[in-house]
């Protein structure tokens, strides 16, 4: 069964470390991610599977709220710079982006729970 509240504090400590993260771009990003799976994945506890469970769903929610919120404004921009054409193309380019972008957060959060939960029990 999924434990919300380790996801949720996983993401929530995902956030953080993604804001930190523009100091050291790449690496900070990728540590982001682990951080946010380490998180979700030792208070949910439950072991290996369980971690990685976690820490999955805690990364693909951090990638989605980043798809959510970038999508529109580049909708937006897009239709204002290049008509209704280029406001669509603009939008869906940037959802396809933040799926693939999702996926990744997923990855590296996962083994991030994983470590999580196997140190938490």
């Amino acid at each position: 069964m999924t434990d919300w509240s380790a996801v949720v504090w996983g993401f929530v400590a995902g956030i953080v470390a993604g804001l930190v993260a523009f100091l050291v771009p790449v690496i900070g990003h990728i540590g982001a991610g682990l951080i946010a799976g380490f998180v979700a994945g030792y208070l949910a506890g439950g072991g290996l599977g369980s971690g990685l469970w976690h820490g999955l769903l805690a990364g693909a929610l951090g990638g989605l709220v980043l798809v959510l919120v970038t999508a529109p404004i580049a909708g937006l921009l897009g239709g204002v710079l290049g008509g209704p054409i280029g406001g669509l193309f603009g939008g869906l380019s940037v959802v396809v982006a933040g799926l693939v972008i999702a996926f990744v957060f997923a990855l590296d959060s996962a083994v991030g729970g994983a470590i999580g939960a196997v140190l938490a029990d």
